[in-house]
């Protein structure tokens, strides 16, 4: 078996940032940026739990803004009423 065909058994970890973005990594991130969600796993494993949890992949301060002007919308809208 050459390298290429070994298995891979490293044992990842499953991170989050600030703005809900998920990344996995073999250690974790030294940045306070970055929290461990306390997944961890072959690479497979932590790829389907990121998918399976980060359904909404815009960052968190965009989906804000979004749901605040959404908001406004609606409020300039029921005063023309």
């Amino acid at each position: 078996m050459n390298r290429g065909e070994q298995e891979d058994t490293t044992i990842y970890k499953v991170v989050v940032n600030h703005e809900e973005q998920y990344s996995s990594g073999l250690r974790p991130r030294e940045s306070s940026r970055w929290r461990d969600v306390g997944k961890s796993g072959l690479k497979d494993e932590c790829l389907a739990y990121i998918k399976e949890v980060w359904t909404d992949m815009r960052p968190l301060s965009l989906r804000k803004k979004m749901e605040e002007m959404a908001r406004q919308q609606e409020s300039s809208t029921s005063e023309e009423r």
